[in-house]
């Protein structure tokens, strides 16, 4: 018996032994790419949707330490303005701004849209960021079903309202983000809604499916424009985007090393942005700072 529990002791502690060896790989392998531009953006002005927190505030950050004027549009305006605050402190840039944008309600979306072409006379990059995922049902004031409009049809009228503004103003580059999830999207035009049948999860796939579509449609639209749109997988990120799933939120909060940090997150995003290499790649997909 001994020598049983031995063997089993023995073999626990080759296991623990061999996942702390691997644990460094797996990290860099979760990490993913990282985007080495070093491009400055002194003189650029660019609006990320909800950049309050997650990997749009960190794709923020980034645009600033660059020398870019950043429109953080975001539907919290206590934690934008925290998220702008802290932004101007880390990187000495005073040009990070903080404007409310609710994508789930078209007026909120008309109005940021008016107040920023009154304002700003440029507009070189838009990261379409914000989202919801897993969202018990819930239509928005429009009608909408919340992720079909959060995370596809707000980006949607966003984009087309500042189009223009985009190429007086080009070059210029749009990066939606998406996600792998898109694989299990259908869409579904006999309920967009999702009024007959509803599953969070597959709404959520739907919607990002969405996003992979718009930005291929839009790709081919704008061939000439010298505007670019590209569309992005994140990876799978320790942000709030899991809030509404108890059980995927506390997974999130108890093995954080098995996912990418917000920062890391990020990368992918900041490089269809500023890379170089990029200038006129259109209607792609992207992960880990490298083509799908």
């Amino acid at each position: 018996m001994l020598a049983f529990w031995g063997s089993v002791l023995a073999l626990f502690v080759s296991v623990l032994l061999l996942v702390f060896a691997a644990a460094p790989y797996y990290r860099k392998y979760i990490a993913g790419g990282v985007c080495k531009s070093t491009a400055k953006l002194n003189g650029k002005v660019v609006v990320i949707t909800g950049a309050n927190a997650g990997i749009g505030k960190e794709t923020a950050k980034d645009f600033a330490g660059r020398g870019a004027r950043v429109i953080l549009a975001c539907r919290d305006m206590a934690k934008a303005e925290t998220a702008a605050c802290e932004i101007r402190s880390k990187t000495g840039n005073q040009q990070v701004i903080a404007r409310k944008l609710d994508l789930a309600n078209t007026k909120s979306i008309r109005e940021f849209a008016e107040n920023f072409l009154k304002e700003e006379k440029e507009l070189h990059i838009l990261i379409n960021n914000a989202g919801v995922m897993l969202h018990p049902y819930s239509k928005t004031a429009d009608g909408f079903e919340m992720h079909f409009s959060v995370n596809y049809l707000g980006h949607f009228l966003l984009t087309f309202l500042l189009l223009e503004r985009l190429k007086q103003s080009a070059p210029g580059r749009i990066v939606n983000v998406s996600s792998l999830a898109h694989h299990g999207g259908r869409i579904r035009f006999h309920d967009l809604q999702g009024e007959k049948c509803y599953n969070r999860a597959l709404a959520y796939c739907h919607s990002k499916l969405a996003n992979i579509l718009f930005t291929r449609e839009l790709a081919r639209r704008l061939q000439g424009t010298d505007i670019t749109v590209n569309a992005v997988y994140p990876g799978i990120v320790s942000t709030e985007l899991t809030r509404h799933s108890p059980v995927l939120d506390t997974l999130r909060k108890s093995v954080p090393f098995l996912l990418k940090t917000p920062p890391e997150g990020a990368q992918t995003s900041v490089y269809c942005a500023v890379a170089e290499e990029l200038e006129s790649v259109t209607g792609k997909y992207f992960r880990k700072a490298t083509l799908l």
